[in-house]
């Protein structure tokens, strides 16, 4: 009798802090003067993301259009009010001009919670976020990426030989499941120090892990849920975003990675390697004048990355850290960006097949032995590469926390002053700012042409963000890049994409995934073409 009168009890408590908090939210952007959209009670306005009817990413994209006129608006991801923000002016100010007062990344769990996740490089804030920043960013410069360019080299040719030796005309492949085995495998290599065959060994350990590591479904999008609207409750149940089981994992294996290069004084040119520089402190910035950029879509690295003040915390840890948030975001959003690619030239022949030129042209040109200056230097190939980071960004939106009070000026007619506090979120809807026609026109149409020489000055910075924009970027572009360019170019010399019976046309957005995928998954054919080269 007195579980059940506790259960009670503990349930009405529940149900009014419930309705304490919605009442006070509710209003909260009509008090403001912000135009904003309807919520539900503790649904907010994300009812069509739990019930699956729609994805996130068109629920954004039809709030944006719903708002044509305004530079920003309210909305409610669940009970937490977030400003959206759609002026290219504002996104600049806030992201860089203003960069002090949004610092951070909206912050949900502790490093006591969960140490892998809490301490990693995105989930970082304030002064530890730009010490890890100043740490990590000579990890990612050219020439470092050159330097691991031969790591890639190896595993993009292990994926073609795999498909060459089937020997069949045709070889149907679902894109997403063969471009993820690839990008575990160049991870693995290029930061655990590890060689896989995730073709021959199906079901390597690493590959299970990474697989566990980037599931966001069932219990963990719950996870996230409660940490996004009840942080205190999800402390309290000591409920972790990384299981303990994988985290050890990725331990075990930075711990016994770093202990033998130590010991036998190995230096390899991984991600392991230079972490292990950043702790003894001689990481330093060596970007030579003479390499190419990686591509229209690498981020430039602000000032703030750029100190080559010593960073003294980086412990085992740490260094686990960092290596697991690389690990998941190369693992699932590199592997995407390549499938939606592949899909994209099966579906446009004509555009493959200029590309392809391209490549065939390429490796007369060096003999047959690609060299990373060389890659970088294909034009076509990196305007297919922007093209398909701008219709399909695997970043819907960029998520910014005011950590100082900051007012947004008036500018248009109706507008007055709106001051953001501290520990408020906005948002900037990259997904719907990529298919803005004021800003791409014909967004829906796959054409690399708007990053040719002619006209790529023409993109506005602050309306094409694949990798973010400001101090706070994505910080692996230039890896992400690379692995991408690396493998479409292998893979192009010996195969064609081309559709198949079951190629979704046209390409339709998966409502039940927080990724952005392909609803039907990314089925084409890998058809051989003749030894031109």
């Amino acid at each position: 009798m007195l579980l059940i009168t506790l259960i009670i009890l503990g349930t009405v408590l529940f149900s009014i802090y419930i309705v304490r908090i919605f009442s006070e939210n509710v209003n909260y952007w009509r008090k403001k003067g912000v135009k904003y959209v309807k919520p539900l009670p503790l649904l907010g306005n994300m009812l069509p993301v739990v019930t699956g009817s729609q994805s996130f990413w068109t629920i954004l994209l039809d709030v944006y259009r719903a708002f044509p006129n305004e530079r920003y608006f309210g909305f409610f991801q669940f009970m937490t009010p977030v400003l959206i923000v759609r002026d290219p002016e504002l996104i600049k100010s806030i992201t860089i001009k203003n960069f002090e007062n949004f610092v951070d990344h909206t912050g949900f769990l502790s490093s006591e919670a969960d140490p892998i996740w809490g301490k990693n490089l995105f989930a970082s804030e304030g002064e530890r976020w730009r010490d890890l920043r100043q740490s990590l960013s000579p990890v990612f410069t050219s020439s470092k990426m050159r330097n691991m360019f031969i790591l890639m080299d190896e595993c993009a040719k292990q994926l073609v030989d795999y498909f060459k030796d089937k020997n069949q005309d045709i070889t149907e492949v679902e894109l997403k499941n063969v471009f993820t085995r690839y990008t575990n495998d160049t991870i693995a290599t290029a930061a655990f120090g590890i060689k896989c065959d995730s073709f021959k060994d199906q079901n390597n350990e690493f590959l299970m892990k990474g697989y566990e590591l980037s599931n966001f479904t069932g219990l963990n999008r719950f996870k996230f849920f409660l940490y996004g609207n009840f942080p205190k409750i999800a402390s309290f149940l000591k409920l972790k975003i990384i299981e303990d089981r994988v985290a050890n994992f990725f331990r075990s294996v930075v711990e016994e990675t770093i202990n033998l290069r130590i010991e036998k004084n190995i230096v390899r040119p991984d991600l392991i390697h230079f972490l292990i520089l950043a702790r003894k402190g001689k990481l330093k910035h060596e970007d030579y004048q003479n390499l190419p950029e990686a591509g229209f879509a690498a981020v430039k690295e602000s000032n703030w990355g750029k100190s080559d003040d010593k960073v003294n915390f980086m412990s085992n840890e740490d260094i686990t850290a960092q290596a697991v948030v690389f690990f998941l975001g190369g693992f699932d959003t590199a592997s995407s960006l390549m499938a939606f690619t592949g899909l994209e030239l099966a579906l446009n022949p004509g555009i493959q097949r200029k590309l392809k030129d391209e490549i065939i042209r390429t490796h007369q040109e060096c003999d047959g032995k690609i060299t990373y200056e060389k890659l970088l230097s294909m034009k076509y190939l990196d305007m297919v590469i922007s093209e398909s980071l701008r219709k399909w960004p695997q970043a819907g939106f960029i998520d910014r926390k005011c950590t100082k009070t900051f007012t947004i000026e008036p500018e248009r007619e109706g507008e007055s002053p709106l001051t953001i506090n501290k520990g408020n979120v906005c948002w900037i809807p990259v997904y719907a700012l990529h298919l803005d026609p004021n800003y791409h026109p014909n967004p829906n149409q796959f054409d690399p042409k708007r990053f040719s020489d002619e006209n790529k000055d023409k993109i506005n910075g602050s309306t094409y963000l694949p990798f973010g924009i400001g101090p706070r970027n994505c910080i692996g572009s230039r890896f992400a890049l690379l692995e991408s360019k690396i493998l479409l170019y292998y893979l192009l010399l010996e195969f064609d994409f081309v559709t198949t019976s079951k190629t979704q046309i046209p390409i339709k957005i998966r409502k039940d995934s927080a990724l952005l995928l392909s609803e039907n998954g990314f089925h084409v054919g890998l058809k051989r073409t003749e030894n031109v080269h």
